[in-house]
């Protein structure tokens, strides 16, 4: 895909390739807290080239089109699960699936928690100046125990039946694993106790229907995970050690943008010298 900048009005504007906010990168052993998301730690773990020159050379990464009916699945969910939220019952799902003891999290900061792009949950990296984010997509409670569950909504289309096992072996699915870890990181850290078992909510569009006829029909599955954040802090203490370099670190061999770049840059060097 190309990706062309635009300015507000959604008109074609200059692009430099680097970002022009001078906040939005981090300068080695700045003191000055920096803000890093839940999703440019994945970036970090994928590959630590890219991750560098994203967030500390300020390089203005080529976006990818926002997934509109993904989000409508979302947006439809949250209102379903708000509704319960209020009354303090359990929704539909959670009744078919035997948890008639687990309800939505009352609690008054639950749609700053879920605002990934202004707010999201907030913790402080021990004695650093990296402030950790992320924007769950809902958090229920047991109300037995009164532990905190975590809930990732995941929409997708594929034939047949979901598979909790084959879901989470699935090698395209270790990021949703990776996020599910960080979230319970940083809710644990917020002083929260967190279920051991967090739930993908996995909406599969069905593709045996004869016909669209303006609508779309989903299957629902409630997938548990047991989360682990173990391994969370020794990736983080690396992170930050490498945000405080001067040196750009390797690539991941299999990044394809990294492979791009070097491929993009080798013909046009050669082009230049000839």
């Amino acid at each position: 895909m190309i990706d062309l900048k635009r300015n507000s009005k959604k008109k074609p504007i200059l692009a430099t390739g680097l970002r022009t906010k001078s906040s939005s990168s981090y300068n080695p052993n700045q003191k000055q807290d920096f803000k890093i998301s839940r999703g440019k730690f994945s970036n970090f773990l994928t590959c630590k080239r890219c991750f560098y020159l994203d967030r500390v050379k300020g390089f203005d990464v080529p976006g990818t089109p926002s997934w509109t009916l993904n989000e409508t699945t979302d947006f439809l969910l949250k209102k379903e699960f708000d509704y319960c939220r209020k009354k303090q019952i359990p929704h539909r799902l959670l009744i078919e699936n035997d948890l008639n003891h687990i309800v939505p999290f009352d609690h008054p900061d639950i749609d700053n928690w879920r605002d990934s792009l202004h707010r999201g949950l907030i913790l402080k990296y021990k004695n650093t100046n990296i402030i950790l984010t992320g924007g769950v997509d809902d958090i229920w409670q047991d109300t037995v125990s009164k532990k905190l569950i975590i809930v990732d909504y995941k929409s997708q289309a594929k034939n047949g039946s979901i598979d909790s096992k084959e879901y989470l072996e699935d090698p395209y699915h270790e990021a949703y694993k990776i996020q599910m870890d960080f979230y319970a990181y940083l809710l644990s850290g917020m002083g929260f106790e967190v279920d051991k078992y967090s739930y993908f909510l996995v909406c599969n569009a069905r593709r045996e229907d004869r016909e669209f006829n303006k609508k779309m029909n989903f299957d629902e599955y409630l997938i548990p995970y047991k989360w682990s954040i173990d391994w969370i802090e020794d990736k983080l203490n690396e992170m930050v050690l490498l945000m405080n370099k001067d040196k750009i670190p390797a690539s991941n061999q299999s990044c394809k943008n990294c492979a791009y770049s070097d491929q993009y840059a080798r013909l046009i060097f050669k082009n230049l010298s000839e």
